[in-house]
């Protein structure tokens, strides 16, 4: 089962989503072209995958489905069309998958309709290869927990800003109108002590299909957008050929990825990375100049 560069790299930047199939929890995600597709499965204590080009996928609809007679084109138009929508969050109640484990890995099996006759398909998912589990998960996520630092040291250096800012106002003699909008200075020791052990609980506690939320899953696209340029640049370096291409375009740009439900059939689509968050020093909290603010508290 070979995966072609084409397919990989276009699935790099599709963002992971959380779906069901019967009773467990997958995060998935799915890369469809005229030359075939590329699916990625993982329960997060396993990673399955599969590539077929056009000739696995037109022998097998004619194992599967013996009635039908379409072109590949139109069958890897319907699966894509079947699949995303389950990817979206919006699965179509006339389509059903289930799994099952076998030997060699993980069968997905799909029952829906085509031109009005029943459709089958099945995924053959073997056992990912190391390197293409760190490219998809593993190295994304660590990029994504320094994105979300260096978020978090932002904030807190705007918040220590505003806390100068308030204590200013006050000695200038500026007084609240509503007592309830009083807060207590920020004080990030204490803030991350209680984190801990507050809200860190309940955060691990929630369901392994959580995993991505549209937030998370904007901010992987956003990375593995990143990754892909440098590894352009990189390539572009080695060869000394041409012009960097353009960046792909997500096939499930996050969220929402209702659009991808189009009656058009996938296309080659170019889009500019965006650029994860820069880390930056932390600013040091100085006092606003006093200003007379009493009207802002009046």
């Amino acid at each position: 089962m070979e995966v072609t560069e084409e397919l990989e790299s276009s699935l790099l930047t599709q963002p992971w989503a959380s779906v069901c199939f019967g009773e467990t929890a997958f995060l998935a995600k799915a890369c469809f072209r005229d030359t075939g597709y590329i699916l990625l499965l993982s329960d997060l204590s396993s990673v399955w995958y599969e590539s077929a080009d056009t000739e696995v996928v037109g022998q097998r609809s004619k194992e599967l489905n013996k009635r039908l007679t379409v072109h590949v084109s139109s069958l890897l138009h319907r699966l894509r069309k079947l699949l995303c929508p389950l990817l979206a969050g919006q699965p179509d109640t006339t389509t059903s998958f289930s799994c099952h484990h076998t030997a060699g890995g993980l069968g997905l099996h799909l029952k829906s309709e085509l031109s009005g006759l029943p459709f089958y398909w099945d995924f053959h998912c073997c056992p990912a290869p190391v390197e293409m589990v760190s490219r998809h998960l593993v190295r994304p996520l660590i990029r994504m927990s320094l994105a979300l630092q260096c978020q978090v040291q932002e904030l807190t250096s705007l918040l220590l800003q505003k806390d100068a800012e308030i204590e200013d106002y006050r000695e200038s003699g500026a007084a609240l109108s509503r007592d309830r909008l009083r807060t207590e200075p920020f004080q990030e020791e204490t803030f991350q002590q209680n984190f801990m052990v507050e809200s860190l609980p309940q955060i691990c506690s929630v369901g392994e299909g959580q995993a991505f939320a549209s937030a998370l899953r904007q901010l992987y696209t956003a990375v593995t957008q990143q990754e892909a340029k440098q590894a352009r640049k990189r390539q572009h370096s080695e060869d000394g050929e041409g012009p960097t291409p353009a960046a792909e375009t997500p096939e499930h740009p996050p969220p929402p990825l209702a659009s991808q439900e189009s009656e058009t059939a996938s296309s080659s689509e170019g889009t500019t990375p965006v650029s994860s968050p820069a880390q930056k020093l932390r600013l040091p909290a100085a006092k606003a100049k006093p200003k007379k603010a009493k009207g802002l508290f009046s």
